[in-house]
This record gives C-alpha cells, sequence and structure tokens, in this order.
C-alpha cells in the first residue's frame, strides 16, 4: 500500500520507466509505452492522467535535449570544416567533405555543389553526395533556369518544397530530367559568396516533398561560406605554387625572390599553425615580428588595439587602413607599413609594420599573407566568442526565468567554468545614452566567473558576490568609465543557488527601478542601501508624482508666501505628533504650530491627520527630503 500523498505503485513504476528512456536516449515513440502498460494494467483515471502529464513532460525534455546535442553538432561541423580549410591542401577534399557533412547535418537524401563557369555564362555540378543518377551529376544550369540558376543569378538562397510543382522557377526539359530522374521534390540552394562575387550554390535535396526551416537555411548558408573560402584558398595556393615554378625557371635574381617566395609560405604556414594550436594575437604578433624583424602593433576593426610588440603603441590613422582595403595591399606612410586584415569585404582589423620602411617586395607580400592568416584567427576568435556567448545567455534566461532542473543548470554553469555553489548576485545595468549591445560587451569583460546576457529587454549579470550592494557601485564606476555615460546598477542577493536567482533578478529590477525614479543614474545599490524606501517603492516610478500629489498645495503655499508648512508638517510626525516637542524642534510658540496645522487642514483636507492618511503624508515627507528638493 502508498501512504499518504504518494502516487500508487502503478504510476510511480511508469515514471520511473520515463526516467529510465530519458537517461537511455530512447525514440520519442518509446514514451507511449510506460502509459500503455499501465493501462494494461488496469490503472485507474487518475493514474493515467498523472501518466500522460509525465510523458508530456518527458518529451519535452527530450525535444530539448536533441535541440541541445544539435547545436552542438553543427559547431562542431562547423570548427572541424574551419580547421579542414586552415590546413587546405586537396581543394576536392575539403569541398567533399563539406557537401558530406551538409548532407548529415540538414538530414537530407542528398547534398550537392555547383559552380560558376564565368566562361560559358552558366554553372555546372562541382560534387555529389548520394547522387545515384549519373545524367545529374554532370547536368549544367543557365544563369537564371531552375531553382539553382536562379540562387547563382540572383545571389539569395531558394527553398521549395516540391519542386517539379513549383511556378517560381524556370523549367527546362534539361533540369527537370535530371531532377525527376533523380527523384527530388525538396530542394535548398544558397550562394557560394566571396564578396560580392558568387562562386556557386550549396544545395541540400530530398526525395519526398518537405519544408525547410530558417536554422537549416542559415547552417546549409554557414557551410557555403566555408566552402567559398576553401575555393578562394585554394586559387591563392595554386597561384603561389604557379609563382614559384616561373620563379625556378629565371635568373638568379628571380631564384632569390624565389626563395624569398618559399620563406613567405613557410611563414605562412607557421603562422597558420600557431593559430590551429591555439595561439592568440599577442604570440601571431610576436612570431610575425620574428619572421620581419620589426615590431607589429594589431588593432580591430574599431582601431582598439589587440596586441603589441614590446615597445610598439602606434595608433593607426583611418586613411591608411582605408586605403589598404580599397588596394587589397599594404601601404606605407612615415616609414609605417599598414595592412588591412579583411574577409571578403568585412573589415575585421588591421596590422601596422615598424622598423622595416625599406620593406621588399617579398617581405612585402609575406606582410600581407599574415593578415590572411590574421582574418583567420580573428573569425575563430569571433566564432568562439559568439558561441560562447550564445551558450552563456541561455544558460542566463534559464537561470532566471526559473527553467529546467536546478541540478542540471548548476551542471550546464560548471562547464562554462561557472560554479553556483558560491552565492551569487544578480546585476540588472541601464546605460543612459549608450547603445544595449555596448553595454552588455562591456558588462560580459567584467563578468569573470559569472554570467552575461539579455533578460527581459535589459542586460543582466550573475557573478558570485556576498556584497551585492557594494559591487555594484564598483561595476557603475567601471562600466560609466569604460563607456563614458552614466551606468545604473540594481542588485540583489545573495543567491543561495540556482532556485533562488529568479527572485533576486525580479528585486534588482525592482531596485533599478527606484534608483532611476530617485533620480540617481550612475549610482550602483541594493534595495538594503535604500533603506525602508528600496523595499516599498522598488516598482515605483513617478517618485515626484506622488510627492506633488500629495504634498503639492503645501509646496505651492510654502513657496509663495515663504512659510514653512511642509516643515511643520515634518516636524510634528517626526516628533510622533506632540505639539510641545514640535514647537521646541522648530522654535516657535505652540500656538504657531496649532495655526500651522489648522491651515494644512484647510489646503489638504481635515482628515489629513487619519492614519490612513497620515500614512501617505510621511511617505511623501520621506520621498520629499530623499529627492533633495527640500
Amino acid at each position: 500500500m502508498t501512504g499518504p500523498g504518494e502516487p500508487p505503485a502503478t504510476s510511480g513504476a511508469a515514471l520511473r520507466r520515463l526516467l529510465d528512456l530519458l537517461a537511455d536516449g530512447a525514440g520519442a515513440e518509446d514514451f507511449a509505452r510506460p502509459a500503455a502498460e499501465a493501462r494494461a494494467a488496469g490503472a485507474g483515471a487518475a493514474e493515467l492522467a498523472e501518466i500522460g502529464e509525465a510523458t508530456e513532460v518527458a518529451l519535452r525534455i527530450r525535444r530539448t535535449l536533441s535541440q541541445h546535442r544539435r547545436r552542438e553538432t553543427e559547431l562542431t561541423a562547423l570548427f572541424d570544416t574551419a580547421s579542414d580549410l586552415a590546413a587546405l591542401r586537396n581543394l576536392d577534399a575539403v569541398l567533399r567533405a563539406i557537401v558530406h557533412r551538409a548532407r548529415l547535418l540538414l538530414g537530407t537524401d542528398i547534398a550537392y555543389m555547383s559552380l560558376n563557369d564565368d566562361t560559358a555564362g552558366d554553372t555546372y555540378m562541382r560534387v555529389t553526395d548520394g547522387s545515384v543518377s549519373a545524367a545529374f551529376q554532370q547536368v549544367r544550369l543557365g544563369m537564371g533556369e531552375g531553382l539553382g540558376g536562379l540562387v547563382a543569378h540572383t545571389a539569395r538562397p531558394y527553398a521549395t518544397g516540391d519542386y517539379q510543382d513549383d511556378p517560381r522557377f524556370k523549367h527546362t526539359l534539361t533540369i527537370d530530367s535530371a531532377v525527376r530522374e533523380e527523384g527530388l521534390h525538396a530542394i535548398l540552394g544558397v550562394p557560394l559568396m566571396l564578396g560580392p562575387k558568387v562562386l556557386g550554390v550549396l544545395y541540400a535535396s530530398d526525395r519526398s516533398p518537405r519544408t525547410f526551416s530558417p536554422q537549416e537555411v542559415n547552417l546549409l548558408s554557414s557551410l557555403a561560406d566555408h566552402a567559398a573560402i576553401a575555393i578562394d584558398s585554394a586559387r591563392l595556393l595554386e597561384e603561389t605554387r604557379a609563382a614559384l615554378d616561373d620563379l625556378n625557371e629565371a635568373s638568379a635574381t628571380i631564384r632569390a625572390h624565389s626563395s624569398a617566395m618559399r620563406r613567405a609560405e613557410e611563414a605562412h604556414d607557421q603562422l597558420t599553425d600557431l593559430v590551429l594550436r591555439g595561439g592568440g594575437a599577442d604570440e601571431v604578433a610576436g612570431a610575425l615580428a620574428a619572421i620581419l624583424d620589426g615590431g607589429i602593433v594589431l588593432h580591430d576593426a574599431d582601431g582598439a588595439r589587440l596586441a603589441a610588440t614590446a615597445g610598439q603603441s602606434q595608433n593607426l590613422a583611418a586613411p591608411d587602413v582605408t586605403a589598404s582595403r580599397t588596394s587589397g595591399r599594404a601601404v606605407e606612410r612615415d616609414g609605417i607599413w599598414v595592412c588591412a586584415v579583411l574577409a571578403g569585404p568585412e573589415l575585421l582589423g588591421s596590422l601596422a609594420l615598424t622598423g622595416r620602411a625599406d620593406l621588399s617586395d617579398a617581405d612585402r607580400l609575406l606582410f600581407e599573407r599574415a593578415a590572411v592568416v590574421t582574418a583567420l584567427l580573428l573569425l575563430l576568435r569571433r566564432s568562439v566568442a559568439e558561441a560562447e556567448e550564445r551558450v552563456r545567455g541561455e544558460l542566463l534566461s534559464d537561470l532566471l526565468s526559473s527553467t529546467g532542473d536546478p541540478t542540471a543548470l548548476t551542471a550546464r554553469a560548471r562547464r562554462l567554468g561557472v560554479s553556483l555553489a558560491r552565492p551569487h548576485a544578480v546585476f540588472v545595468l541601464h546605460a543612459e545614452s549608450a547603445p544595449r549591445h555596448r553595454l552588455l560587451a562591456a558588462g560580459a569583460r567584467l563578468a569573470q566567473g559569472g554570467l552575461a546576457g539579455i533578460h527581459h529587454e535589459q542586460v543582466v549579470l550573475v557573478l558570485p558576490s556576498d556584497r551585492p550592494g557594494p559591487r555594484a557601485q564598483t561595476l557603475s564606476d567601471q562600466l560609466g568609465q569604460a563607456l563614458g555615460t552614466a551606468v545604473t546598477v540594481g542588485a540583489a542577493g545573495p543567491a543561495p543557488g540556482p532556485a533562488a536567482l529568479a527572485a533576486a533578478h525580479a528585486e534588482a529590477a525592482r531596485c533599478l527601478s527606484a534608483l532611476r525614479a530617485l533620480g540617481h543614474a550612475g549610482r550602483g545599490a541594493a534595495l538594503a542601501d535604500l533603506g525602508f524606501i528600496g523595499v516599498l517603492l522598488g516598482d515605483q516610478a513617478d517618485l515626484k508624482g506622488y510627492v506633488d500629489q500629495t504634498l503639492g498645495p503645501l509646496l505651492d503655499y510654502d513657496t509663495q508666501r515663504g512659510t514653512a508648512l511642509v516643515a511643520t508638517l515634518d516636524a510634528y510626525f517626526t516628533q510622533g505628533t506632540s505639539l510641545t516637542r514640535t514647537k521646541d524642534t522648530l522654535h516657535v510658540h505652540v500656538n504657531t504650530v496649532v495655526q500651522r496645522l489648522e491651515r494644512i487642514g484647510r489646503l489638504v483636507g481635515d482628515d489629513w491627520n487619519a492614519p490612513a492618511r497620515a500614512l501617505e503624508f510621511q511617505l511623501a515627507l520621506q520621498l520629499h527630503r530623499l529627492s533633495g528638493r527640500d
């Protein structure tokens, strides 16, 4: 028999069975078995309803876990593709790997890639994975013909649930026959872009009708970007090898130049290997400085210094970077060489070389190739940062929304280097004039050992701290200095565990609201630092309106006649409504106090001293003092 409040034995067994299925990673159809077994065992309606609800929860958990696993798989594939690209030696192998990963990640029957033929003015099939039709593997599409020709012509992704019946595309006998022979229905195509130029199209296709999601379009586009870089890198390597072949047949001067080119290639490989081993910006700058025998400074796209060798402090002028970006070459001014670091048309940063005003053509090329490796470094750093920011933001949202198992949340945090076993405080940030993304970036730099993200349209930090008030003021000062504008920080905590963080966030948001309502922009505090006013008015936004509504007649009377009705009322309540102590505090006669109180009654109503209204007046007087309007 089961005790009071315990689930029946049949229900308990079913719940344990559902947990076992989750642990084993069972398929969705398996989760219906516990309910069926309970029904067969004669379970009652209440038990079956309980098991049904538990089954729905288990399925939701399974879907969430599947989504996370898929995201991890996608990120791993993108990183593997980037590694293949960085170690590029065989273009066909890299393109085959990209097409194969596209098929696996999107779960389609076939994936393939076509490249544009600028001479013929059409696009031809380059790589296929999963294709069984020889005609399909050799098909050529005119620009604008079929789905692929339209993608190549417009440089935009297109998808269709059933190509044969889709009137948006220009159907031709050759294309339709090849598609029909391959048995394809659903097709997704994205362009391979190198700057503004379309190199070809990457496809994923199924032999049955289906709809492609925006996430699948984005994933295929990311793989297409890698493929475009691989094609361009292969072109660059082929050009380098061709140049080396020509130099080997020239005079001694050309042979010397060939030796310099080999040195450039070795340096390129050395720098690439350094990046792939996880080397940072400082290590790349140091290696490049040693290779070129000069000083190196690396800046980001905004001109902020990322790395510099010893003694280097140059700040690059924007026109120099623009000139290099426009020409695609390193430029020299006043003995300093500058090279823009580009990824297609996007400016990622810039390199400066000092101490080599007489830079040779070979070393200039080496310097320019180093900018390509630096672009790879910055792209990898950005990809890792974006992935980590997304994962951290999702964890922060789950923590502050009280969604998920606390044990699972703690494990997720531990994998990110955050120990929720320590007390954490929650900080809600507001910048008076800085954009939210800049505030988040600045806050993330200060969130070592914690989390930073956007929650409910506000920038939120979760940091290890047992003194949220002083830490909030420190954050306000640091962020204000970094952004050049007042930053107000509301804090709460410390929260003893994941389950308490949601309540701490709500309290921190109320504290921020109170700080802003009180006019304390650029200050950081917890509600405890505001006294009882913080506890009562965390959500009150129009404090001035409240004061004016309650004390307005008295304030106006004092202003117009130079009287002291507000001060008299304040002293009266402060002295416990004692006329004797009030007149002593104000240094006036008791009759004067009585006359002033009678005047107050005529201005605000005779019931001003009733308990309910007296509390309102005392609260308004307290706010009036805190706002500094006395």
